[in-house]
């Protein structure tokens, strides 16, 4: 298993800071009081069981919880210092500065592929000449690993591409508004192993600039692409918790629970 070098500092970048992160499905309560720092310019993997909360904690992390009807919390997450769930910020912020990447890739798929990118500013209300938007267009393409395969047929419709190329699509269309963090819930669990390693890679290149989170049940892939796991459980019935967070190397090679040593090394899960 390869474990990530860690990153070099990145004291410009945003950091996320969770605090005693409770969450309910209505009368059933699925996190307790999570807490977990999410260094700027890093990746940090969410690992554990099914079940265990940890896409529903990826949700809280940009107001996409507070969407499900019937579904509640309590906390704080705070961006660079500033909590995205006070009263006096808009939700659109929250979205555009915390982009999400999900578990099935998502593209408008009628729409172009150059549409597809640019898709995210009308949503949030940025406007940019059409100058500006064809940089745009192929900067978060070159990013996302896709502008080689996609240049000359930036017209045809984004259904049309393969599974990997539209997660990284997906991808492009997250950066265009230029978040500080990107989520990330299992975005290679449906490709094939060539287009998971693309989207691997991609995330290695995106971290120098750009605030990572992944939720991932590959324990390998966590090894690979994080610097930093939280692992989730829920025992019995319990809601979720933290059992164990620290740098990926010490939860892989030196974890202080005797669960997380179990879960990682293929003992349950």
């Amino acid at each position: 298993m390869t474990l990530t070098q860690p990153l070099p500092p990145a004291a410009d970048l945003a950091s996320l800071d969770a605090r005693d992160i409770s969450a309910w499905f209505g009368e059933r309560k699925v996190l307790d009081r999570v807490s977990l720092v999410m260094p700027g310019g890093s990746v940090t993997a969410l690992i554990g069981p099914s079940g265990c909360g940890k896409s529903t904690f990826l949700r809280t992390l940009n107001r996409m919880h507070e969407l499900i009807p019937g579904a509640s919390l309590a906390g704080e997450v705070l961006l660079s210092g500033a909590d995205i769930y006070d009263s006096t910020r808009k939700l659109t912020d929250a979205r555009k500065q915390i982009g999400m990447v999900f578990q099935k890739p998502n593209p408008f798929p009628a729409m172009s592929i150059y549409d597809n990118v640019v898709a995210g500013l009308k949503l949030t209300g940025i406007k940019v000449g059409r100058g500006e938007r064809d940089h745009l267009v192929e900067e978060c393409l070159t990013k996302a690993g896709l502008w080689v395969e996609v240049r000359d047929r930036l017209r045809q419709p984004g259904g049309a591409l393969s599974g990997g190329q539209q997660q990284r699509l997906c991808i492009a269309r997250s950066l265009a508004v230029r978040p500080k963090v990107l989520l990330m819930d299992e975005p290679c669990s449906a490709l094939d192993p060539t287009s998971t390693r693309r989207i691997e890679q991609t995330i290695a290149e995106l971290a120098h600039e750009v605030t990572i989170v992944i939720v991932t049940h590959n324990m390998q892939q966590a090894a690979r692409v994080s610097q930093q796991c939280a692992f989730f459980l829920a025992e019995q019935g319990t809601p979720g918790v933290i059992v164990e967070e620290g740098p990926t190397q010490q939860i892989f090679e030196a974890p202080v629970d005797q669960r997380t040593a179990d879960y990682v090394h293929g003992r349950f899960g």
